[in-house]
């Protein structure tokens, strides 16, 4: 018996849920960063603070996503998992740099993956994506090769922010400027995907 498709979320929901634990963070983060939590006989900045409401709601945000849509990609639980674990290691340590890191550690892993896959002539982007875009094998190897250089500079660009800026330039770099980066590098790479294009136009 076939089972009823399930209805996908709107747009605004995906949002939502994407970016709203994010900006939860941000709002946190600013609210909070001139003032300390003492828990446990321990003081705990800002910042820290922060991280404790944003795991929580990136776990909820991940939980539902997999309700509405069936479905959470590879990325996305790795994501997740690193999300997690750093985030518990930023309050057990009570150092804000170990959570600073998650972008270094995240994407640094998804480059050397990406270049592993490559060397033994496969495309791992193809699989961690679960073949979201229908494009040729020569359109994965080369939007692979390009990624993974892309999410090691990604990861280097991280270490040159949270080492020589602020903490508030950090927040505004992990919030909106990773994002902001991330899309131009997508918008780069139209014309690839356009000339591998192998599904319906």
């Amino acid at each position: 018996m076939t089972q009823p498709q399930r209805q996908q979320p709107s747009a605004l929901t995906r949002q939502l849920l994407e970016f709203g634990p994010l900006l939860i963070f941000l709002a946190v983060y600013l609210y909070m960063r001139d003032a300390t939590v003492t828990w446990g006989g321990t003081e705990y900045g800002g910042f820290v603070v922060a991280v404790v409401v944003f795991v929580p709601l990136q776990v909820a945000s991940a939980i539902a996503m997999r309700i509405l849509t069936g479905r959470l990609s590879r990325m996305q639980l790795v994501t997740l998992i690193m999300v997690i674990v750093l985030g518990l290691a930023t309050v057990l340590f009570n150092d804000e740099r170990v959570f600073k890191m998650k972008s270094t550690f995240i994407f640094g892993l998804f480059g050397i993956l990406l270049f592993i896959g490559l060397w033994r002539g496969q495309s791992w982007l193809a699989f961690v994506l679960d073949q979201a875009l229908p494009i040729d094998h020569e359109g994965w190897m080369i939007l692979t090769r390009r990624m993974a250089w892309f999410f090691l500079v990604f990861a280097a660009m991280n270490e040159v922010v949270w080492r020589n800026f602020s903490t508030d330039t950090y927040v505004l770099w992990d919030t909106f400027g990773q994002m902001a980066v991330m899309f131009l590098f997508l918008i780069s790479n139209y014309k690839l995907i356009e000339k591998h294009w192998i599904g319906e136009r």
